[in-house]
């Protein structure tokens, strides 16, 4: 285990080297000859696996320099996709570079996993808690709008997300619970919305407990941020009924949800096509899924309009 010395230490060390790296990357990468945006790593958590190893997640943030005195800006932190099990941050480099050139502090994040720590899913959504806490602690540095924050994922990082603005607790123990680890907004791309065993999708994975316990559908309430979600009603790994059911019970408790069916679409249709490839003769639905996605944010307040359309 890390000790409390330990903790303080690389806590301090990673917001120092962000404050003073950070804006000297991006000018770089954001040059006369502009050459596209580029990830800084930061650590934003030390924990452990499933053998009390150390583990050190990292936080992958693109965003453009900004001019002194500038207005705050939003965050969206994505969350890959894996079953629990794998997955990696690259999944959404795309979204967040696109993001990132309208504005958004766009981050992708690291989170424990089975395959590689021999965690369940509720290390996931705790890790998915201090992730969202963290782009705030650090929010001044990024100059961030601290009410200005989202949660998004695909499949499982969906959950995750999902997580992060439904579920209580799964909070992680010696962190600044004073600083709100739940988003402003959710964007959710074929995410696990039901882990019950007769509807849902990985009851089995849930170590421990009931699996409602970490299902979004059982827990939805008044307070939860807006939501937009994509799925497609192909999709034989997460059913397209239970998330026709979280919109219909989330409408029912007055919170605002918006739910994009893709019609023959199937689980991880949204990718990019740098991280999966595509099918000849398939929609783009990344380029659809981002054209509702800029709409959402537009709506709320979180990008302004561009110019001519």
């Amino acid at each position: 285990m890390f000790s409390v010395h330990q903790r303080l230490g690389r806590v301090l060390s990673a917001l120092f080297v962000l404050l003073l790296c950070l804006p000297t990357a991006i000018a770089s990468a954001q040059g006369a000859d502009k050459k596209p945006l580029k990830p800084s790593l930061v650590t934003y958590k030390q924990t452990v696996d499933s053998e009390d190893k150390e583990v050190e997640l990292r936080l992958h943030i693109f965003m453009q320099e900004q001019k002194e005195g500038a207005a705050k800006r939003p965050a969206i932190v994505f969350f890959f996709g894996g079953g629990w099990v794998g997955g990696a941050p690259q999944q959404f480099y795309p979204h967040c570079k696109d993001l990132a050139e309208r504005g958004i502090v766009a981050i992708t994040g690291e989170y424990r996993v089975r395959g590689q720590h021999g965690t369940p899913p509720q290390a996931c959504i705790e890790d998915g808690k201090s992730a969202i806490r963290y782009v705030r602690k650090i929010a001044k540095a990024l100059n961030v709008d601290t009410d200005r924050v989202v949660a998004a994922g695909g499949s499982a990082g969906g959950h995750v997300a999902a997580c992060t603005g439904v579920l209580s607790g799964f909070e992680a123990e010696n962190e600044d619970k004073s600083i709100s680890s739940k988003p402003n907004l959710m964007i959710l791309f074929n995410p696990v919305i039901d882990t019950s065993p007769k509807n849902g999708y990985g009851a089995k994975k849930v170590a421990g407990d009931d699996p409602l316990v970490i299902s979004p559908l059982h827990h939805a309430h008044k307070d939860q941020p807006p939501s937009l979600i994509f799925h497609g009603d192909a999709d034989k790994v997460v059913k397209i009924d239970s998330i026709r059911a979280f919109e219909v019970k989330s409408i029912k408790l007055g919170v605002e949800s918006k739910l994009v069916e893709y019609e023959g679409a199937g689980h991880g249709f949204f990718n990019h096509s740098d991280f999966r490839k595509q099918k000849d003769g398939q929609p783009n639905y990344y380029e659809l899924t981002m054209k509702e996605t800029y709409a959402f944010l537009e709506k709320h307040g979180y990008i302004e309009p561009v110019k001519g359309k």
